[in-house]
Formats: structure tokens, sequence, C-alpha cells
């Protein structure tokens, strides 16, 4: 990058790209990301199970899934509020507004609100018709079925951005990794 290609002091920076990365590498990013939850989860079962005193899986179940849904809550508001969890950083996404600034804590929540859209559909109409306690993998091939659907979805959406980002008026956008710094050979190093 030379100083002719930077914006003068005054001048409006050049428009942001706001199309979103590759559909395979955000559900890379996605599938990375609950493997790292599966950390916060367990810890979050944890506190809650001995802040509770909870000797079985049954006892205090909606308390417990109303706990999960706000660390969850915490932890993403916090982390999209500074641009990016640490799945999205290892994939180089980063989530912005229209303006290509970090979003709100309140954009944030709207987000992980919407972003239920990924599970809650396929899961009320299970628990309705009442299918998945009769065949597990009826409700697996409908998940999955939704998931696809939702992903692909994104393909014909503005900037291919997945709907509930659009909803929310948040952009996952590429973020070029720094560059690296010239190391210097140390006297040991030939």
């Amino acid at each position: 990058m030379n100083a002719s290609s930077l914006p003068a002091a005054g001048q409006p920076a050049p428009p942001l790209s706001l199309q979103a990365p590759p559909l395979w590498r955000r559900l890379s990013c996605w599938l990375y990301e609950g493997m790292l939850l599966f950390g916060v989860v367990f810890l979050a079962g944890y506190l809650f199970s001995a802040l509770t005193q909870t000797r079985h899986a049954l006892q205090n179940r909606h308390g417990h899934q109303i706990f999960l849904f706000l660390v969850l809550g915490a932890y993403f508001v916090w982390f999209w509020s500074k641009g990016h969890t640490l799945a999205m950083k290892t994939w180089h996404i980063r989530i912005v507004d229209r303006l290509g600034q970090p979003i709100s804590k309140l954009r944030a929540l709207a987000r992980y609100l919407l972003s239920w859209l990924w599970v809650l559909p396929p899961l009320g109409v299970l628990s309705v018709t009442r299918h998945w306690q009769e065949s597990p993998g009826l409700a697996t091939a409908a998940f999955m079925l939704w998931v696809v659907f939702w992903a692909l979805l994104s393909r014909v959406l503005p900037q291919r951005q997945f709907l509930h980002d659009v909803l929310a008026g948040t952009y996952l956008i590429h973020q070029a990794p720094p560059p690296k710094a010239e190391q210097t050979r140390k006297w040991w190093q030939l």
C-alpha cells in the first residue's frame, strides 16, 4: 500500500465491501463456533448445577435452559459488539454495521435473538407434531433440511448475507489477516 492509495485527511474512506465471505467459510465458522461453545455450555451447566444443587438432569430443566440461553446471549453480544468471536477471528470473518463499524450491543442482542431462527422453526414443528419422539432420525433430518434451506437462502439475499443478518442490519465481511512483520534473524540462526 503506497501513500497515494490512502485517503487524504478529511476525505471519506473508500466504500467498504459488505459482500459476505463464501458460504462454505461461514458454515465452517459456524461449526467451529459450535465446538468452542461446548466448553462455554459445559462450564455454565456445571456452574448452574453447583449453585442450584441440581442432582438430576431433569431437575430445574427449564431454569437450566433459561440460564444457558442468557449465558450464550451474553457471550455472543459481548464478542459481536467487539467485532468477532474467536471462531470468526480464526476464519477471518468480522461482523459490522452498514458503515463498516463494530455493531452496538443492542444490535448484537437483536442479531442473537434473530439467529434463533436457525433452530426454532424445525424444533417448533417437531414439538407440535411429536414425531421426534417416535423417530429421532426424522428430527435430525428436519433440522438439517432447515439449516440447508436457511444457508441457501443467503444466496438470494442482499450481499449474500443470512436472513437474520439482513433483519438485524448486520453484515459478515471478510477481514484480511494482518500482515506478518518481518523477523530479523537471531545470531544463532544461519
